[in-house]
C-alpha cells in the first residue's frame, strides 16, 4: 500500500471518537457531573451554577457532532469502496449496484423491489424443494 499522509481534522476526530467511546471516558463524564452537582449548594443552586453545566455540555456536544460525522463519513466510505471492490472481483455479480448511494430513493425502492421480489421466489424454490 502507497504511503499516504492523513490530515490533523482526520486523525483528530478519529482518535476524538474513539475516547468518546471507552468507558473510561463515561466515567470521567459522571464523575464530572457529580463534582458539579456537589457544588450547588455550595453556590446556592444559582443560575450560574446551572449555567455552568448548560453551557459545557452544549459546547462538547455541538462540537462532538462534527467529529462523530467525521469520523462515521470516512468509515461508510471506507466500507463502501471495500464492497465495491468485492461485487467488482466477483464473477456473476451485478457491478451496476456499485454505485447505489449515489440514487435517488425512487431508484433505490424500485431495486429494492427487485430483491425482495428475487428473495420471494428463491423461498417458494427453496420450499418447493422441501415439500
Amino acid at each position: 500500500m502507497s504511503s499516504h499522509k492523513i490530515s490533523f481534522f482526520s486523525r483528530f476526530s478519529k482518535a476524538t471518537a474513539i475516547l468518546a467511546g471507552k468507558p473510561v471516558t463515561f466515567a470521567a463524564a459522571i464523575f464530572l457531573l457529580l463534582v458539579w452537582a456537589s457544588t450547588g449548594p455550595v453556590f446556592g443552586f444559582s443560575d450560574t451554577w446551572q449555567l455552568v453545566i448548560n453551557t459545557g455540555t452544549t459546547i462538547i456536544t455541538f462540537l462532538m457532532v462534527f467529529l462523530i460525522q467525521n469520523t462515521q463519513n470516512r468509515d461508510t466510505e471506507a466500507i463502501q469502496i471495500k464492497l465495491d471492490e468485492l461485487l467488482r472481483s466477483v464473477e456473476g455479480t451485478r457491478e451496476e449496484v456499485m454505485d447505489l448511494e449515489e440514487l435517488d430513493e425512487k431508484e433505490l425502492d424500485a431495486i429494492r423491489a427487485e430483491y425482495l421480489h428475487l428473495a420471494e421466489e428463491a423461498r417458494k424454490e427453496l420450499e418447493s424443494r422441501k415439500g
